[in-house]
Formats: C-alpha cells, structure tokens, sequence
C-alpha cells in the first residue's frame, strides 16, 4: 500500500515537473519570437533609413563620403588632449573607436598614447558621410601616370611634411594612377572646418586640413588652375589629410 502512495506521489511529481518544462519552453518560445520580430522590425527601419540616406546623397549630389582623414598631432611638449567631432553623427569609422571623443598624450614627435587603451597610435583615424561642398570652378587635371609628381609638389605646398606627404602618397596613388587623367581639388581648411568642426581641450596654433576633391576622367579638360596658399608651421600644429571621391556627371 505505501508502495502505491510512493508511486502516486512520484508520478505527481513527474506531471508537475513535466508541466512546468512544458510552459517554460512555451515561454521561451514566445520570448525568442517577440525578441526576432523586434530585430526584424529594427533591421527593418534601419535599412529604410539608409535607403532614406542613400536618396538623399544621391540627390543632394553628394560625393562617396570622406576616405581615410588621419589626424597628426604635434605639441610643443607631452601634452593631455581631447579632441571632439563638431558633428559626430556623420562618422562612419574610426580608430581609436570615437565615443564621445578621443583622449591621448601627445609629444612633439607626433606619437599618441590612448588613454583608453594605453596604445601607441602615430594618428587618429575617422570616415564619415557627404562630403565638402563642391567648387568645380577650379582645380587641376592630371594624367594618372603623372601623380606621384603632382602630389609631391602640392603637398608640400598645402603644408604636408615628408612624411605625411609619403603616407597620403602610398594610400591614394593606386586609385589615381588607374585613371587616364583625374580631376584634382583641394579643399581648404575652412571648408572642412564648416563641414566637420574638431574641438580641442588645447587649441592648435596651426591647423592644416587637406582633403583632396577627386574624378576619373577620359580627357583632358581646361580649368582654371586652384590657388593654393601654403601655411606656416609654428607652435602646436595639428594636420589632417583624407580625400573623397566626386561621383556623378559634375565635370562636363
């Protein structure tokens, strides 16, 4: 008899056990669908909102963004200092990762410790959407094969130093020689100023920001030649270089 009680209350047991795995599952079940129909629902948004974004660039004639702006910095002593994006909504990239800023310890020859990481960088790297507002009233067309001796001679006049000149060299020649000729216009410091601010907690005595405006094109074409003015490189000096691409029919 107290076989058949023993049994009883373990087959209880087991029904109750058994339920309760039952609405688990049930519940995860609904959990997992609720949490896949939300991560459907988000990636739905997001993907109309960059096909709002990509219509939107498109129309406004905006270029393919700006590639590869690297910032150098050059204290005249080991200096703390935060550097802010005016408009950090528009960053795509970056390294060190950009939130909320960038902290390093600089020195005067140009090599960066992040604070965050403790890693020695050489300069500070960001991408970001759009691009300057365009200005094809002048510039430079140059064949392709002719590059490594049109930058070398106007980077330096743009401010660049050897070795800056060799690393924007080594990152855009490729892309340029390809092309049978290319159209050629540097932005200035004040257009990139308007188009991304940068905040510092020190403010440079000199800043030089040269982004390179550029097209592939089949021919040669007369424009009048841009104006550059070469700046003086004195007290703290901060430099950023990065170009972009101008897409569509903008150069008849």
């Amino acid at each position: 008899m107290e076989n058949n009680e023993i049994k009883d209350k373990n087959n209880k047991k087991s029904v109750v056990v058994l339920v309760f795995l039952i609405l688990l599952m049930i519940v995860i079940a609904v959990i997992a669908v609720i949490v896949t129909v939300h991560i459907i629902n988000e990636n739905e948004k997001r993907k109309m909102q960059m096909q709002q974004e990509e219509i939107y660039y498109n129309n406004n004639n905006c270029g393919g963004g700006f590639d590869k702006p690297i910032i150098y910095l050059y204290p005249e002593e080991t200096t703390n200092i935060s550097i802010k994006f005016g408009k950090e909504d528009l960053i795509t990239c970056s390294y060190p990762k950009y939130e909320d800023g960038w902290n390093v310890i600089a020195n005067p020859d140009g090599t960066l410790i992040d604070t965050n990481t403790n890693r020695k960088l050489y300069a500070l790297y960001w991408e970001g959407k759009g691009t300057v507002k365009d200005n094809f009233n002048e510039g430079f067309v140059v064949k392709g094969e002719d590059s490594i001796n049109f930058l070398e001679e106007k980077l330096n006049l743009l401010g660049l130093n050897e070795r800056e000149s060799e690393e924007f060299i080594v990152y855009w020649l490729p892309i340029l020689e390809k092309n049978k000729y290319n159209y050629i216009r540097f932005a200035t410091t004040e257009e990139m100023n308007e188009y991304m601010p940068l905040e510092f907690s020190t403010n440079p005595d000199t800043l030089i920001r040269v982004l390179m405006e550029f097209k592939g094109v089949d021919e040669y074409i007369e424009i009048p030649e841009q104006q550059i003015n070469t700046p003086e490189r004195k007290g703290f000096t901060v430099v950023e270089w990065g170009g972009t691409e101008i897409t569509g029919d903008v150069i008849k």
